[in-house]
């Protein structure tokens, strides 16, 4: 026996942490699952239910969509392909994706930093409340695009027919499009498809074999929770399970597939520094000011401070129906990874938000906050 090995701890042994998740789902989710990685030894619990109408509780070790977590195994596959001397950071990734003509001052780094000013496919978002719309991504006609296959030529051409948002390196701005110019940078300089890369370079280094990169597979492999979109189509309220729906319409924006085991091995991994040179790990956690409270941007990565002033680093993800958390500290000692799914709540998309962002909170600070 490896008696270095920490033991699971039951649920009742974590009772702080099991409220918590039940307030997520008091306050309209349909289902958690969370697993903590700390000096306790692993934790993992649910809560809330794993299909609507039914009473079985989400399985603890069920795939999910991830969403946005997408974004930093995609940045890994490129710093490791920096790391294998197939791309410079530097570099104009043009020079890696001439058939686009993007801006010659648009480097690789740019589009793992969110700073290369690219127009967001999914739609711009700016404070004084314009929005220049992009592919449909809620209401009756996102549903209706639920099972539509989108090439990712497709969303990137979609992108650059829109002006760009600033001038490249002179500010921040999420855009999935950044992420989807990644994968096929990724594709053109090995010749190989992201799902390919990701298993040579992570998912078989790792053992990841309960994480999928799905492309246009509609599908989660079993077991997994069911999330749910519930919107207003006229004077009418109707919800759809998205648990089944073609993801190319987000692409290397947050497609994957995983568990709260693989992504805690994962970022674990990572942090720790067994995927990529320190130099390497050190450019990826190097920040950029978001300009979002207590958050800055690395290469794929966002590190936040909790209410200790502890910072801890994370990707979270989500679209209707899927929410994930990922977290962990420096040193990939201690993380916390989970997955939220949406139910039948017709709670207004900003109220909800707004709840899960408070028990959030709370969640990363009773885990990495200041326990002394």
């Amino acid at each position: 026996m490896n008696t270095e090995t920490a033991p699971a701890i039951t649920t009742a042994d974590r009772p702080e942490l099991q409220k918590l998740i039940q307030e997520i789902v008091d306050s309209g989710y349909a289902g958690v699952q969370l697993r903590v990685h700390d000096e306790q030894g692993e934790w993992v619990g649910s809560a809330g239910v794993r299909k609507l109408g039914e009473t079985e509780k989400p399985p603890i070790d069920g795939r999910f969509r991830i969403g946005s977590n997408t974004k930093t195994f995609v940045a890994t596959v490129v710093l490791q392909l920096v790391a294998e001397g197939k791309v410079e950071l530097d570099n104009p990734a043009a020079d890696y994706l001439p058939q686009f003509e993007l801006d010659s001052r648009i480097s690789v780094r740019m589009l793992l930093q969110h700073t290369s000013g690219v127009f967001n496919f999914t739609g711009e978002y700016f404070p004084d409340g314009t929005i220049v719309p992009g592919i449909p991504w809620q209401g009756q006609e996102w549903v209706d695009n639920l099972f539509h296959s989108y090439q990712p030529e497709e969303l990137v051409r979609l992108a650059l027919s829109k002006p760009a948002r600033f001038e490249p390196g002179t500010d921040w701005s999420y855009s999935n499009t950044n992420y989807v110019l990644a994968r096929l940078l990724i594709e053109s300089v090995t010749g190989s498809s992201l799902a390919a890369e990701m298993q040579r370079l992570i998912l078989g280094p790792l053992g990841l074999t309960g994480t999928v990169v799905p492309d246009f597979q509609t599908e989660i492999p079993e077991p997994h929770a069911h999330g749910y979109y519930a919107y207003q189509d006229g004077d009418e309220w109707k919800l759809v399970d998205t648990s089944s729906m073609n993801p190319s319409w987000i692409s290397a924006g947050g497609d994957m597939i995983s568990t709260t085991a693989d992504l805690h091995t994962f970022i674990s991994a990572l942090m720790s520094g067994k995927l990529l040179p320190p130099s390497l790990l050190a450019e990826m956690r190097t920040p950029r000011a978001t300009g979002l409270p207590k958050n800055e941007y690395g290469l794929g990565l966002f590190m936040e401070e909790t209410d200790s002033g502890d910072i801890v680093f994370t990707h979270n993800g989500g679209f209707f129906g899927w929410a994930a958390l990922m977290y962990s500290t420096a040193d990939g000692s201690k993380t916390m990874t989970a997955s939220l799914t949406t139910g039948d709540d017709k709670l207004d998309f900003a109220a909800m938000s707004a709840a899960f962002l408070e028990v959030k909170s709370r969640l990363v600070n009773q885990v990495f906050g200041d326990q002394s």
